[in-house]
């Protein structure tokens, strides 16, 4: 999978989990506003790309993810090394 085909795919199931436009989710965008995250759905977040993409995200990891870039950057390289 090419990095734009990955991309697509993570912002499809994200935005169909967390029931916003496919077109809010842009590279510069904050994640938490974005898809109106509390501490729990944060949670469900890195369950759903867990699952998703047969990685493991360490909470300390994510939570200083703030945009979608740069889940982009940090997801991509973690399946590039799997």
């Amino acid at each position: 999978m090419n990095r734009e085909e990955f991309i697509e795919k993570i912002n499809k199931v994200l935005a169909e989990e967390f029931e916003v436009e496919i077109s809010d989710i842009q590279p510069d965008a904050n994640i938490k506003e974005t898809l109106q995250l509390d501490s729990l759905s944060l949670v469900d977040m890195v369950a759903l790309i867990e699952e998703t993409f047969g990685v493991t995200v360490k909470g300390t990891d994510i939570v200083n993810i703030k945009t979608f870039g740069a889940l982009y950057d940090f997801l991509y390289e973690k399946i590039d090394k799997n």
